[in-house]
């Protein structure tokens, strides 16, 4: 994009964040990048200076400034090629859920989301060549880290995608992660909230706590846990329910509590495993999501674990379809 726009909010946008405004626009564009931008005021809100978290009302005009590199809106016409059959038997393979409007993947562990200069093959890549199959390209919902499985919704039209962010805007969904964790957690249950901060190095994009005096990047993160059952005191399954939805929130904050998940190799990836056998793969799975239909009703879908997470949950007795009918006790904090 070479020049600046202005970009009218639909009126099915009404209440929803800036910030996830561009995500859901402009899923390219980083929380990094956003945010110099608005420090800048190179994106403005019916002409003023606006932040990340303000609401947005259908009929405003947002300044979208001409961008360093390709960040075409998501619904722009980028390419005509169809996805490939592996790839569409790929993502067919994933499917745990679907309907007229949306669908609901398992992820799997080491699939990226959205690509990158090193990241060749993704979901949103496969989702742009199902275009002309679905008479419009489907569209991310929301973000799942590389190595981390499990649910992940895609709305299969715009106005879907609008509908469904607001609700994950407004904190209208329900998610439960399961994850190994080294040690056992003291308290059994409790909180975790930590704003954090972004930070880059050579091995990629890391989260820490912030400091005094970085309150105006730093980004308000809250974390349930509980223990659901544990292997002596070398490590813990843990049910985990976000309440904000930052990057890497899961994996900084429970390793801010002395317990970083297993196999995670940017929070303390040093720590010997618990016992010889075990995957060197990040134990964490988004195991189930929960929110209102934009139709009515309530989508609920729980995800099968991954099959280096089932080897462990063998290897130390953990009996995952115990949770299986009761909603995935174990997650109440």
């Amino acid at each position: 994009m070479n020049a600046a726009q202005q970009v009218r909010v639909d009126s099915e946008e009404d209440g929803m964040r800036l910030d996830r405004w561009f995500k859901l626009h402009y899923p390219q564009l980083t929380h990094a990048y956003l945010n110099k931008l608005l420090r800048t005021g190179q994106v403005r809100l019916d002409g003023g200076r606006v932040k990340a978290n303000a609401r947005l009302k259908g009929g405003q005009e947002i300044r979208v400034p001409p961008f360093s590199y390709d960040t075409r809106p998501a619904d722009a016409p980028r390419s005509e090629k169809s996805a490939s059959a592996g790839d569409r038997a790929l993502l067919n393979s994933l499917i745990i859920y679907s309907d007229d409007d949306l669908m609901i993947l398992n992820k799997p562990s080491g699939l990226a989301v959205q690509g990158g200069p090193k990241t060749p093959h993704h979901i949103d890549g496969i989702l742009e060549g199902m275009a002309l199959e679905f008479g419009e390209r489907p569209r991310l919902v929301h973000r799942l880290d590389r190595d981390t499985s499990g649910v992940l919704v895609i709305a299969r039209r715009r106005s879907i995608a609008s509908s469904l962010g607001r609700l994950f805007a407004t904190r209208s969904v329900r998610k439960i992660y399961w994850a190994l964790v080294h040690g056992v957690p003291k308290p059994e249950q409790g909180k975790v909230a930590a704003a954090l901060v972004k930070t880059a190095g050579p091995e990629g994009d890391r989260v820490r706590a912030a400091r005094p005096g970085e309150q105006e990047q730093a980004q308000h993160a809250t974390t349930h846990y509980a223990v659901i059952d544990r292997a002596a005191q070398k490590l813990a399954w843990v049910s985990l329910k976000p309440v904000t939805g930052r990057q890497h929130q899961l994996r900084a904050h429970m390793a801010m509590i002395g317990h970083p998940i297993i196999g995670d190799n940017k929070y303390e990836a040093d720590r010997p495993f618990p016992a010889e056998g075990m995957e060197n793969r990040l134990h964490l799975h988004a195991r189930r999501i929960s929110f209102p239909h934009p139709r009515g009703g309530t989508v609920d879908v729980s995800a099968p674990l991954p099959g280096h997470m089932t080897r462990s949950f063998e290897m130390f007795g953990f009996d995952a379809s115990r949770y299986a009918q009761a909603g995935d006790s174990g997650d109440e904090t």
